[in-house]
């Protein structure tokens, strides 16, 4: 949850006006363009151009990211990355910002949150007519320079307003490029003619499937050769490195889940004996707790949905495996309650459950929400109320109307007041949240809800089973002291060897495999030919063996092999086909030889490359425009499905609409679109010592 959320959540909302301002007062104050850390003694995480990264400070941004996205399920390991390229790619732009003097002046902070943009815009914007209210922003700023919390000033700061500087100068420097790009005339005239261009070939087309990847074998050699050739492709600017392993199942066996069936099963008669359902299952436990309210049938998502709705009250159904549980389900109660309703309501605010904060006490709401429903009942308007006193931004500002909303969907008490009682049912309704007076207003489709409780018990691993994987795994690293003994044990006891390769230093999982940040520490601790000790993870004990180091620089033949094996095969192929395939004086010598027929393509494109029938072959294309070939054979062409012998028979220009101003607009935008790679290609040549690894 962000720092605007939880201040909001608290209800007070002068007081978040009063630390935003007083904020606002702080960096106006210091400067926009001042960095500092209170752990400026911390250990360096990062160097960027010699420029360092402090822990301490690290951690402060990655705790505000676990934060903000703990409610999406986002997890520490996953953020450290996407914080540390964040960190990495501020301090390569302002290092380029304070190159060329980039700043965010006093006046112009203040433009930002002041103005039409305001990232405050939210906060102080009048929900009735939605006019940012500047005034009132300024008149807080003048009346919170007293403010001294200094942890939520700094807070905010880190979290909120650095950010909105950044992006300032961030825009900075993206406008100060685009404003840089310029076509000039003679490149759109270039582009026109391209554009128009049109030609017509006859030709002979062999394709590479029509030879056997038998003939053509691709060694390291070929492979390393084609790397150097094109040295800029296949550069590493990482080290990355390669195991093989395999694993010993430590899942529940069979007897296992004859345990837990029987487990469950010997507390059937219990259960169906058992007067008061939550409190059996709050005794013995249950993977699935006891949600203590209703549910139509459409809004029951277990499985044996129809057999559970037909049960009786008091009935049990089960054991039956849902997941990986034995579950016995009991129905507790049925009633006949609405699909859904409209309500409105007024929340006077107690405590907030999710952080356990007071606001105000139990008492004081109390006879704060009895005083609005006597209000009420005495005439006073329910709108009027609500934007006074409720404390649910959600609906406060809507006369505190919820609309048509299922089943399930608010906390119990106030779930079960507004399905269990007849529209135009009004009351003092108190949950975890408060006091709510709560009026409904409609409801729809009633039907049967049923009230389910649900023993279960997880299918778990014995100690037995667990051991007898962790035995076997032991065993196998016994006798598994290289490379070359690990494959041949592999071999004998039947266990495929998986592999996953361009594993990184600072890398969290490996493959498919979860949680394995350890097994990555010990891959570059240990050398090729390492084997490692028996790895949990999950269900399992992993065992691998480190088959290959890959060093920065150019790839290994190796590692490259996947990426250019096809490519090679088919210059080999390409060869062949040329050498005892395409051979005459004309296209149809070729073609009789072959016995091949000669095709034609009318109205290629220059712009586009592209074949009817065949696919994309640039190389073709491109020499149907060589004013050398018009009426003359080609030589071979090694194109990318096969090899062509072509013969131009003519080149053209088609009519076109298009102005040359459209055109220069259309290349104007495409440069501009591409210097939004600038920050990449900063990133790309900056010196970057990642020291993660030493803390993570």
């Amino acid at each position: 949850m962000s720092v605007i959320q939880s201040i909001r959540d608290k209800g007070t909302w002068i007081i978040f006006v009063i630390i935003c301002i007083a904020l606002i007062a702080f960096i106006l104050q210091d400067g926009a363009g001042r960095r500092g850390s209170v752990f400026s003694n911390s250990s360096v995480i990062t160097k960027v151009n010699g420029v360092a990264i402090e822990r301490g400070e690290f951690e402060e941004k990655l705790k505000m990211q676990e934060n903000m996205y703990r409610g999406q399920g986002a997890n520490r390991e996953q953020l450290i990355g996407s914080v540390w390229n964040q960190e990495v790619e501020a301090a390569v732009l302002n290092q380029e910002f304070k190159k060329l003097g980039l700043v965010v002046s006093d006046k112009e902070l203040n433009d930002i949150l002041f103005g039409q943009n305001s990232p405050l815009r939210q906060e102080f914007t009048d929900p009735k007519t939605g006019e940012f209210k500047v005034d009132d922003a300024k008149r807080a700023f003048a009346q919170i320079k007293k403010s001294k919390n200094a942890e939520q000033i700094k807070m905010i700061k880190s979290g909120y307003i650095e950010p909105t500087i950044q992006n300032s100068l961030r825009n900075k420097y993206q406008n100060m490029l685009i404003q840089s790009v310029y076509i000039p005339k003679w490149m759109v005239d270039k582009q026109m003619a391209d554009n128009n261009a049109i030609a017509s070939i006859s030709y002979i087309y062999h394709p590479y499937m029509a030879v056997t990847d038998s003939l053509t074998k691709v060694s390291d050699d070929d492979i390393n050769k084609y790397v150097n050739k094109h040295a800029n492709e296949f550069e590493k600017t990482d080290e990355t490195r390669a195991i093989g392993y395999i694993s010993f199942s430590a899942s529940p066996s069979k007897a296992d889940s004859t345990a837990t069936f029987d487990q469950v099963n010997n507390l059937r008669a219990d259960f169906a004996a058992a007067p008061d359902a939550a409190a059996f299952i709050g005794k013995v436990g249950s993977d699935l707790p006891f949600y203590n309210s209703y549910f139509g049938a459409s809004r029951i998502q277990m499985t044996f949905k129809d057999s559970l709705t037909r049960l009786p009250v008091g009935g049990l159904y089960g054991p039956y495996i849902d997941g990986n549980s034995y579950v016995i389900a009991k129905m507790v109660g049925i009633k006949n309650w609405p699909d859904s309703v409209t309500v409105r309501h007024i929340l006077i605010a107690t405590s907030n459950p999710q952080n356990g904060q007071q606001i105000r006490l139990d008492s004081t709401g109390k006879n704060l929400a009895d005083s609005i429903a006597s209000a009420i009942k005495s005439g006073a308007d329910f709108a009027t109320l609500a934007s006074k006193y409720s404390d649910d931004p959600g609906s406060k500002d809507k006369g505190g109307v919820y609309d048509y909303f299922p089943q399930g969907q608010m906390v119990i008490p106030f779930n079960d007041f507004v399905f269990d009682n007849s529209v135009g049912s009004k009351s003092v309704v108190k949950t975890d949240y408060g006091y709510h007076y709560v009026e409904i207003l409609g409801q729809k489709k009633s039907a049967p809800a049923y009230k389910l409780a649900y023993l279960a018990k997880p299918i778990i691993s014995s100690n037995e089973t667990i051991n007898e994987a962790s035995t076997a795994a032991a065993q196998f690293v016994a006798v598994s002291k290289n490379l070359k003994s690990f494959n041949e044990n592999a071999l004998k006891v039947s266990k495929p060897i998986l592999t996953a390769s361009e594993i990184k230093e600072n890398d969290f999982t490996i493959g498919t495999l979860a949680s394995t940040r350890s097994l990555v520490k010990w891959v570059y601790e240990k050398n090729t030919g390492d084997v490692s000790d028996p790895t949990e993870v999950g269900d399992q004990y992993i065992v691998a063996v480190i088959t290959a180091v890959n060093k920065p620089g150019l790839m290994s033949a190796n590692e490259a092999r996947p990426l250019v094996e096809g490519i090679i095969r088919n210059e080999k192929k390409a060869k062949i086909i040329i050498d005892t395939k395409l051979k005459g004086a004309s296209l149809e010598e070729m073609a009789k030889l072959t016995s091949t027929p000669i095709m034609r393509a009318d109205s290629l494109a220059f712009a586009a490359s592209f074949i009817a029938g065949i696919g994309n072959e640039p190389k073709v294309v491109g020499a149907a425009f060589n004013k050398a070939l018009q009426g003359k054979l080609s030589a071979p062409i090694a194109g990318n499905t096969g090899v062509f012998a072509i013969k131009g028979e003519s080149i053209a220009a088609k009519q076109s609409d298009a102005m040359a101003e459209t055109i220069k607009q259309g290349l104007i935008q495409t440069r501009k679109m591409g210097t939004y790679r600038s920050i990449e290609a900063l990133r790309k040549s900056a010196t970057i010592k990642d020291l993660r690894a030493s803390f993570y």
